[in-house]
């Protein structure tokens, strides 16, 4: 497994959020492409789109149960396709990084305000990434087989 990415992603998103809650007020917005690219200063009390707000200790024991897996099960992947080893490499990566956030204050740090979505954070798009590498890896194989 690669830990360096694991770590470098970690790291990324922990440093930006860390940045954002010195220098931002909870609801502080900074247009940097104005009406198109904000950088907003949001705790989020839930997951993905506010659902499940509040539940901290769901969250935490999720995540403790993902990072257990995830290292349980990464290392056996070195034989699997690239994009699935490193799908579970950036899903790892972004479920430590919100699951350090809830554990710290209960609530997760988002930032990236693209207006016409909700504000999200670097963990998130490692956690996108993630499982569109391994869908990516799962698609392709099925159509391999189907060539066979």
């Amino acid at each position: 497994m690669n830990y360096y990415l694991l770590l470098g992603i970690i790291i990324l998103d922990q440093v930006i959020k860390h940045i954002v809650t010195v220098n931002m007020k909870a609801g502080e917005t900074i247009p940097i492409i104005k009406n198109a690219f904000h950088i907003t200063y949001i705790l989020n009390p839930g997951a993905a789109f506010g659902i499940l707000e509040n539940e901290r200790l769901f969250f935490i024991i999720a995540g403790a149960i993902v990072l257990a897996a995830g290292f349980y099960i990464i290392p056996k992947l070195n034989k699997q396709a690239l994009f699935v080893r490193y799908g579970a490499i950036f899903l790892l990566a972004g479920a430590i990084g919100n699951l350090i956030d809830r554990i710290q204050n209960g609530l997760v740090v988002d930032f990236l305000d693209f207006r016409i979505w909700p504000v999200f954070n670097i963990a998130d798009i490692a956690i996108v990434c993630g499982t569109f590498f391994i869908l990516y890896a799962v698609m392709r194989s099925r159509e391999d087989g189907v060539h066979e």
